[in-house]
């Protein structure tokens, strides 16, 4: 019977963690949601950054001469002298 009692109250004492954990878990939960739609804010803010100044790069820089359309993958490059 001594060895029940022992198994017991190893017993009781993980439920015990297991009940502190339980109660504790949602608040985890809503900080780390909490950080991830911040972090999701700041990731959007810095698309919008990136997107605005690719725009003033874009009407900054003419286009290349003889070619309207060219972008710097269709335009031929310049061979290094043999």
């Amino acid at each position: 019977m001594e060895m029940f009692g022992g198994f017991m109250m190893l017993v009781s004492i993980l439920f015990f963690f297991l009940a502190i954990i339980w109660f504790i878990l949602p608040f985890i939960i809503f900080a780390i949601k909490g950080k991830v739609d911040r972090s999701v804010e700041q990731l959007e803010e810095i698309e919008r950054r990136l997107a605005s100044l690719e725009a003033q790069l874009a009407r900054l820089s003419p286009p290349p001469a003889g070619r309207a359309d060219a972008t710097p993958e269709t335009c031929p490059t310049e061979s290094a002298p043999e």
